[in-house]
């Protein structure tokens, strides 16, 4: 085969053999790219619908008792279900976890007026923690100061695994009994609603993010992302409200 092309007069010159090999190389590696960019968003949506349908939809007692109970702010229901866990004696204590240093015990019993014995008693309430990293450290503190082995979580259901990711971290040795509260988001509405949708699609985000997290550090109390995220600690150091437990 000729590999000459003319130039000018009668003149003639090899082609280059490496531009068309160049252009090969460059297509195979966009190939590879766009495969593994499809594969990556077909695994992505699948681990997002095992995320969605594990979710609880409904509420459920507790099948065991435990030591403690465990409240993290974020909603009145989450509250209001952890308190009437403790009236119902499915535990000895109460901590409520990331309260707003500008609201008083008085300002949560005036919510629970039925309850209200209960908080002079055996409601603990935590002004540190800024976060979900935080309230892990918190609850790690209450447990290990009441030597507590079982605690029930209650949160959000479409922020339970993430909690239960922190406190497993955390605090490896502890059983944790969830109590997820459904009554704000069904999951499952997820595909024709747009605002839960965004609320469970993020939350997936961030528990994958803090199962990368601390499958790669040591504790969340001297970890560097965690101390990025919190822009500063997971723990606020100083108090201005009431002492942390009371």
């Amino acid at each position: 085969m000729d590999t000459t092309e003319a130039v000018g007069w009668g003149w003639t010159m090899p082609e280059s053999p490496k531009a068309p090999a160049r252009r090969s190389w460059t297509r195979r590696v966009l190939g590879l790219g766009f495969w593994a960019a499809t594969c990556a968003a077909i695994a992505g949506f699948l681990g997002f619908l095992v995320f969605v349908y594990s979710l609880d939809r409904f509420e459920q007692r507790p099948e065991t008792r435990a030591d403690g109970i465990v409240a993290l702010t974020g909603g009145a229901q989450r509250i209001g279900d952890a308190i009437d866990l403790l009236d119902k004696g499915y535990a000895k204590r109460l901590l409520i976890s990331g309260v707003n240093e500008n609201t008083s015990r008085d300002q949560i019993a005036r919510l629970n007026p039925g309850q209200r014995r209960l908080f002079d008693c055996c409601v603990d309430l935590d002004y540190r923690a800024r976060n979900t990293i935080g309230n892990a450290i918190e609850t790690r503190r209450w447990a290990e100061t009441n030597s507590f082995n079982t605690i029930i979580v209650v949160t959000s259901n479409y922020h339970m695994p993430r909690t239960l990711a922190e406190l497993d971290h955390a605090l490896p040795n502890l059983q944790k009994i969830p109590y997820p509260v459904a009554a704000t988001i069904d999951p499952h509405d997820w595909w024709h609603n747009p605002a839960v949708a965004r609320v469970i699609f993020t939350e997936y985000l961030k528990f994958l993010a803090v199962w990368v997290r601390t499958h790669l550090e040591d504790d969340p109390e001297r970890s560097s992302v965690a101390h990025l995220i919190s822009g500063g600690s997971p723990v606020k150091k100083q108090l201005i409200a009431e002492p942390i437990w009371r």
